[in-house]
C-alpha cells in the first residue's frame, strides 16, 4: 500500500499517495479524450451521421449533465462509509464507465438512422452524464478530503494534471496505431471493428488503474471536524437550495466555473481539431501524433515546474499567466501554417494548458474554504460538482458548435466513403476553429482573472479576522 502512514490533514503527504491520486488521471481522462477527440469522427466517418445532428445531440445533452453533476456532488456531501466521501464511488463507477463507452463506440450498423441518433442520444448521456459524472465528482472531491493543507492540495492537482497529460500522450501515440492493426479494411481506420478492439484494450486499463488510485489513497478530511477557523467548526449540513445559494454568492467560485469551462472548451477545440486537421486538412493521419503530442509533452513537462512555482507565486497567478500563453500559442496557429511554426504553437499552447490546468483543482479547493469561511456552509462535493459540471459542459458545448460549424462549412461523409476530399470550406473552417476562436476565449480569460480573481489574499483577511 502506498498510502501515507497518518491520519493528520494538516500533515505532508508521501509521493506514493500523491501519485496513485494523479493515477486516476491518468485513468479517467483515457477515455475521456479518446471521447472528446475521436467520438464525432467515429458517428460520421464510420457510422455514417451527420456532423450538425451529433452536434445537436450533444449540445441538448448538457442540460442533463449540468443536472447530474449537481446531483452526483450533493450525493457526494452525503456520503457516509469506512472508505470516505468519494473514494467509494470511483469503486463502485469504473467498470459501468468502461462498459458505458464500449457501448457508445458500437452503433448498429442495421437500425435505421433514426434510431442510430436515438442510440447515440441514450449511450452518450449515460457514458457521460450518469458514469463519467460518478467518477470525475468524486475524483475531484479527494482533492479536498485527502488533505486540508493548501499547498498539498496545489500539489494534488497539479499530479493530477501531470498524468491526465501522461493519458493524452499515451493515446495520441497509440490510439491510431491500434485502429490500423484492429482496422479490416485496409483503405481506412475509421471502421466498426477497429474502434471496438481499440476501446476493448483502453476501458480494460482504466478499470485497473483506477483500482490502484483507491486503494493507495486515504480521505483524512472530516466535514464537522476542527479546522483552522471559528467559521469552519460552524460547518453544518445545508440543504441543496442553501448550498447552491452559497455557491452564487461566491465570487471566486463563479469566475473558476467560468474559467473551467472556457478551458475545456479550448480543450476540447484543439483536440478535435487536431484530429480534424490531420485528416482533412494535412489529408495525413499519420501527422496527427506529432500535432497532438507537441501540446502533451509541453504540458507535461511545464508541470514539473510548477510545484517550484508555487513555492514563489500563487496559484492563482500561475493560471492567470498560462491563460496568456495558451492565447499566444492559438494566435500563432492562426497566423502560421510551416509544419514548424505549427508545432512552436501547438508547443505554447501545451504550455498554457499546463500551467492553468495545474492549478485548477487547488485553486476549486481555495474556492471552497473561502465559501465555507464567509458562510459556515461546507460545499466540497457540490462545488466540484460545479466545477466538474463545467468542465463537461464546456467539453460538450465544444463538441457542439465544431460539429455545426463542420456541417455548415459542408462536411460529407459521402465523400470520405468515396475516397474523394471535403470541399475547402470545411479546411477552413477547421483552421479557424483550431487557432483564432480559442485565441480569443483565453485572451480574455487572461484579462478577467488578471482584474478580479484574488482569492487567496481574501482567504488570508478571513482567517486573520476569524482569530
Amino acid at each position: 500500500m502506498l498510502t501515507t502512514k497518518h491520519d493528520d490533514p494538516n500533515a505532508a503527504l508521501g509521493w506514493g499517495e500523491r501519485l496513485a491520486y494523479g493515477s486516476g488521471g491518468f485513468a479517467f481522462n483515457m477515455i475521456n479524450g479518446i471521447i472528446g477527440s475521436f467520438m464525432t469522427i467515429f458517428f460520421t466517418s464510420a457510422v455514417g451521421l451527420n456532423a450538425g445532428i451529433i452536434a445537436t445531440i450533444l449540445a441538448v445533452s448538457k442540460v442533463f449533465d449540468g443536472i447530474s453533476d449537481l446531483i452526483m456532488g450533493r450525493i457526494v456531501d452525503k456520503t457516509d462509509t469506512k472508505m470516505g466521501k468519494a473514494r467509494v464511488w470511483l469503486l463502485r463507477m469504473c467498470i459501468p464507465f468502461a462498459v458505458s463507452t464500449m457501448l457508445l463506440f458500437f452503433v448498429p450498423k442495421n437500425f435505421p438512422d433514426m434510431i442510430k441518433y436515438v442510440y447515440v442520444f441514450l449511450m452518450y448521456n449515460i457514458t457521460n452524464a450518469v458514469c463519467l459524472t460518478g467518477m470525475l465528482v468524486p475524483f475531484y472531491s479527494m482533492v479536498g478530503l485527502v488533505t486540508a493543507d493548501g499547498y498539498e492540495r496545489g500539489l494534488l492537482g497539479n499530479i493530477q494534471q501531470i498524468f491526465q497529460t501522461l493519458g493524452n500522450v499515451f493515446v495520441n501515440s497509440t490510439f491510431v496505431i491500434l485502429l490500423t492493426k484492429f482496422s479490416e479494411n485496409p483503405n481506412t481506420i475509421y471502421t466498426q471493428r477497429s474502434f471496438t478492439l481499440t476501446l476493448a484494450v483502453y476501458c480494460a486499463l482504466m478499470v485497473v488503474v483506477t483500482l490502484f488510485c483507491v486503494f493507495n489513497t486515504k480521505e483524512r478530511v472530516k466535514v464537522g471536524a476542527k479546522e483552522d477557523t471559528a467559521a469552519q467548526k460552524e460547518t453544518k449540513n445545508e440543504n441543496v437550495m442553501e448550498s447552491v445559494k452559497a455557491l452564487l454568492s461566491n465570487k471566486y467560485w463563479l469566475l473558476l466555473t467560468l474559467g473551467n469551462f472556457v478551458v475545456f472548451a479550448i480543450i476540447i477545440f484543439y483536440a478535435m481539431g487536431t484530429v480534424f486537421f490531420s485528416q482533412y486538412v494535412l489529408y495525413d493521419m499519420s501527422q496527427y501524433g506529432m500535432l497532438a503530442n507537441a501540446i502533451s509533452i509541453a504540458q507535461f513537462a511545464i508541470m514539473f515546474v510548477t510545484p517550484v512555482l508555487m513555492t514563489k507565486i500563487s496559484k492563482e497567478k500561475i493560471y492567470t499567466f498560462g491563460m496568456l500563453v495558451m492565447a499566444l500559442g492559438f494566435v500563432g496557429s492562426g497566423l502560421f501554417t510551416a509544419p514548424a511554426l505549427l508545432i512552436g504553437s501547438n508547443v505554447l499552447k501545451g504550455l498554457g494548458v499546463g500551467l492553468s490546468g495545474g492549478m485548477a483543482l487547488g485553486m476549486v479547493a481555495d474556492t471552497v474554504t473561502y465559501g465555507r469561511l464567509k458562510t459556515g456552509i461546507d460545499t466540497v462535493g457540490m462545488g466540484n460538482a460545479g466545477i466538474s459540471a463545467a468542465q463537461k459542459i464546456g467539453l460538450g458545448l465544444g463538441q457542439a458548435v465544431f460539429g455545426w460549424v463542420l456541417a455548415g462549412a459542408g462536411l460529407d461523409a459521402a465523400l470520405d466513403a468515396q475516397g474523394l476530399p471535403q470541399p475547402e470550406s470545411v479546411s477552413t473552417a477547421i483552421k479557424f476553429m483550431y487557432g483564432w476562436v480559442p485565441a480569443i476565449m483565453a485572451g480574455a480569460m487572461f484579462v478577467i482573472f488578471l482584474l478580479f480573481y484574488h482569492c487567496e489574499k481574501d482567504i488570508k483577511k478571513l482567517q486573520g479576522n476569524a482569530q
